[in-house]
């Protein structure tokens, strides 16, 4: 019998695309699945989750996660890129060296948030370095006319912001932490609170009025929650 992805511990969005929220910090991953290739978005915090997320992907779909987009470099998204193998990894320009230099301010923060000190150091001394930048917007075809589209929207929530599209009825925006929904937008020093709102302008572009907006942390959201947050932010930062 096959399962469903509720059964397997997915939210299902569309035909083909669904998210699950993390334990601990509520991080989003999501899962877009093609005829030849499967996308995850982010990674999750730790080796260990990352190991579980591709177990419970191939447990829904039947293969490995070829294909890996990380919306920006913080250690709830990006520390278990690692445990996807061979899986190609995208992100916005400018992340892979922002990686570089910011392994050690990853493992304090994920440290100073709760990560066990062991598991930080095995996720940092592992860190995966996207291969494949993205500058302005780059389809990924994942077989059978479906694609994705890869969009580098930011700065903003950092100054490295991929946001992905997933084109449909509805169709789908996986936003990053440029949206959260559980909680108001966490600007720390990586942030970029001037241009944040003109990323939000972007993202809402690149989905339309009709698309699921699925935020870094929390439920998924409409056009309107985006905008709202948008102007939140906008007037906090003093720009129009």
């Amino acid at each position: 019998m096959t399962l469903t992805w509720e059964e397997l511990g997915w939210e299902r969005l569309a035909d083909g695309v669904g998210r699950c929220r993390l334990p601990g910090w509520d991080c989003t991953a999501g899962l877009v699945v093609g005829p030849e290739s499967v996308l995850m978005v982010d990674a999750g915090s730790s080796l260990a989750e990352g190991v579980r997320l591709r177990a419970r992907a191939r447990e829904l779909t039947g293969r490995d996660v070829t294909h890996l987009a990380l919306t920006h470099a913080h250690f709830d998204h990006v520390l278990g890129a690692a445990a996807f193998g061979d899986a190609e990894v995208f992100g916005a320009a400018g992340l892979d060296g922002a990686l570089d230099r910011g392994r050690a301010a990853l493992r304090a923060d994920a440290v100073a948030n709760g990560l066990d000190p062991r598991a930080a150091d095995e996720a940092v001394a592992a860190l995966v370095r996207p291969g494949h930048p993205v500058t302005g917007e780059r389809a990924l075809p994942l077989g059978g006319g479906r694609r994705v589209v890869l969009a580098d929207v930011g700065p903003g929530h950092t100054a490295h912001d991929l946001a992905v599209l997933v084109p449909g009825s509805p169709a789908v925006v996986f936003c990053g932490d440029l949206v959260e929904e559980s909680g108001e937008p966490q600007a720390g020093p990586d942030a970029v609170p001037a241009r944040w709102p003109a990323a939000l302008d972007r993202l809402l572009a690149l989905g339309g009025a009709d698309a699921l907006y699925v935020p870094g942390h929390g439920a998924v959201v409409d056009a309107g929650f985006v905008r709202a947050q948008r102007d939140a932010l906008a007037a906090r930062s003093g720009v129009s």
